[in-house]
């Protein structure tokens, strides 16, 4: 689903026209002098500050937007600019500026009346209760269950997406605001219809309460990207920590540093899909920009939330060995050794069903890289039989200190964190 060819260029045309009379000032394009040197700045402006493409006039309207607003599935967006009767969201960097009537990239926010709305408010598409394993955190309450939740929506547009059905949704492709309201709270029924998935309301008090019910001690905010959410995960993690219950983000990492700072206060646990390491990859590939997934990374440092990186090995995009050199030398100097790192086997999905699944051994050579490079807790996802890839050792010793078997725990020797055979201290959280 996207914008067709005229409305992309016109969109674009338009906003290069604003954006260069602010700018330019009075001057305005002949003030640039030549125009190499404009189409120059014009380049090298879309690539890194132009706001992403928007849905214009996709906005529900009329009984749609008053069933929306009725289920409670609307509120106030946090963190954009009024620009006049336009709006420009500032929560991840596609700084999408909407028109009165438009929908943002990510799907899930409009404009509606000179106001920032979204509309994933208490209505996931999707829940599940996951080992923690699965999210994949190799160093956070290994062995414990984590309820999963997910809207529609995401700020980035992968070609390589496993959970598209849902991340290139609208809200409104995924619920339906008719009928009887159904909203899930204890004590739970035993199953649910898909009919009352479409009406099913979720909102943060009854998320942990439900969380509380299954006996998980953590809620993840997962399958499709926690940032498009964002107002409904942030109210979530807010009530979650007032209630002794683990916040778990599972994120692409494309999110502006004030939101992000906003949000991740109330984080226990990030998982970070580190895509790539390069620029030019990062835009071809998923839409989004590198430099922001790094400044994220640094700010859940600063923040001293837990944090474990996945990197998808995608054959002819992200498996320049080279390239995973350099992305692990940045990790073990700018987040630490001790930071735990996932290569993942890439298998064909999406819009890339032409590529092959990534080849073992260029898993395992990364791997080696990576350690060559200094990280201690390196692991391969993805390939069931592959000896020693989900298995944690000791940095001393060079015992095993966590076995598992995909996403189980089959031994565990760790005693208050420290290795059960030398003492060493195992990065993580463990209780």
């Amino acid at each position: 689903m996207g914008l067709d060819p005229t409305t992309r260029v016109n969109f674009k045309r338009r906003e290069f026209s604003r954006r260069a009379a602010l700018g330019l000032g009075a001057a305005g394009v002949a003030g640039i002098a030549g125009a190499a040197s404009f189409f120059d700045w014009f380049s090298k402006w879309r690539a890194a500050e132009a706001p992403a493409d928007i849905f214009p006039g996709d906005a529900p309207k009329g009984e749609v937007w008053e069933l929306w607003q009725k289920r409670g599935w609307v509120k106030e967006g946090r963190h954009y600019l009024q620009l006049g009767r336009n709006v420009q969201c500032k929560v991840c960097p596609n700084n999408c500026i909407l028109e009165p009537g438009d929908r943002s990239h990510c799907r899930n926010r409009v404009n509606h009346d000179g106001t920032l709305y979204t509309l994933a408010y208490g209505n996931p598409c999707t829940f599940h209760v996951d080992p923690v394993e699965k999210k994949p955190l190799f160093h956070f309450l290994p062995g414990t269950q984590t309820f999963s939740l997910a809207t529609s929506g995401c700020v980035f547009r992968c070609l390589n997406c496993q959970n598209w059905e849902i991340s290139q949704k609208k809200p409104e492709e995924t619920k339906d605001p008719r009928g009887d309201e159904f909203r899930l709270k204890p004590p739970l029924p035993p199953s649910l219809t898909l009919d009352q998935m479409a009406r099913l309301s979720l909102f943060p008090e009854d998320a942990v309460a439900v969380t509380e019910a299954l006996g998980c001690p953590s809620i993840a905010y997962t399958y499709s990207e926690p940032t498009a959410f964002y107002e409904y995960t942030q109210d979530t993690c807010k009530l979650a920590r007032e209630r002794k219950l683990r916040n778990i983000v599972v994120t692409c990492g494309s999110i502006e540093e004030r939101p992000a700072r906003d949000l991740y206060q109330f984080a226990d646990a990030a998982h970070v899909d580190l895509k790539g390491f390069d620029e030019d990859t990062y835009q071809k590939l998923n839409s989004g920009k590198l430099a922001a997934i790094l400044a994220t990374l640094k700010t859940l440092k600063e923040l001293g939330v837990w944090c474990e990186i996945i990197n998808l090995v995608v054959p002819t995009y992200t498996d320049n060995l080279d390239t995973i050199r350099r992305m692990c030398a940045w990790i073990a100097k700018e987040l630490g050794p001790d930071r735990p790192l996932h290569f993942s086997r890439f298998q064909p999905q999406h819009k890339l069903t032409h590529l092959t699944p990534t080849p073992v051994e260029t898993l395992v050579r990364a791997r080696a890289a990576a350690r060559a490079e200094g990280l201690r807790y390196v692991y391969v996802g993805n390939v069931p039989g592959l000896a020693g890839a989900g298995t944690t050792w000791c940095p001393n010793c060079k015992r095993a200190v966590i076995e598992r078997d995909l996403f189980a725990v089959t031994a565990l020797n760790l005693d208050a964190g420290k290795c059960r055979f030398c003492g060493t201290k195992i990065a993580g959280v463990w209780v």
